[in-house]
């Protein structure tokens, strides 16, 4: 799921965090550090999601959101957790509030899920020889449909949607089977082969030594 994506926060080391992991998954995106400067960017490009703190220089988040005056998605990204903060700013109109610190495959999730529910996200996935609707879950490989079990195309969406990060073998395990899932994190492994045979992604699916796996794709 492809996006440009506007960052507003004024820490240029988590600007610039958040910015290289999301570029890291595809999705492309420009930085700003105050609040003025949202609306110059915004006349510019057709942002497909803001991502906003409420501390800012010049003008906060909760005063940007009011004075924006096209229809974009935005998640509030801020240190201030306070009930009545996070009620004020979803009564703004913001689509999701996360608190820092936060977990980068939390707020990659949440992105996903404001892009989907906002009618913004790419849901098709094209890689060589290989395409995925992951709205009707459905697989391609040379044209023709593959079938796979349930874990299985949970597994190739997350590793779809984290594409060119780690993914460990525990947190595979969690998103595929759940928390209360008994097994080993080997049945990650078993899966896995059977993925990379089935669509010709043995040098797609990269193994991360001691961790888990990655799908490396070419941006």
């Amino acid at each position: 799921m492809v996006a440009l994506i506007l960052i507003v926060e004024d820490e240029k080391a988590i600007n610039t965090l958040i910015k290289k992991n999301l570029e890291l998954v595809g999705h492309t995106c420009v930085s700003v550090f105050d609040g003025e400067s949202v609306f110059n960017e915004i006349e510019r490009y057709d942002f497909d999601l803001i991502l906003l703190d409420i501390m800012l220089p010049k003008l906060d988040g909760f005063q940007v959101i009011e004075e924006i005056a096209v229809d974009i998605p935005i998640i509030f990204l801020t240190a201030r957790g306070r009930v009545q903060d996070k009620i004020r700013g979803l009564k703004l109109g913001a689509d999701d509030y996360i608190v820092k610190p936060f977990d980068m495959l939390e707020l990659q999730a949440r992105i996903e899920s404001v892009l989907r529910r906002t009618n913004k996200a790419d849901k098709l996935f094209c890689l060589r020889d290989v395409k995925v609707d992951l709205s009707s879950r459905q697989v391609l490989y040379k044209n023709e449909a593959v079938d796979f079990a349930p874990q299985e195309f949970i597994l190739i969406e997350a590793l779809i949607k984290n594409r060119n990060i780690a993914m460990s073998r525990d947190k595979l395990l969690e998103i595929a089977w759940g928390y209360d899932y008994g097994g080993d994190t080997r049945t990650v492994d078993v899966h896995i082969h059977n993925i990379r045979k089935k669509l010709g992604w043995e040098d797609v699916i990269k193994t991360v030594y001691k961790l888990g796996y990655r799908l490396e794709v070419k941006l």
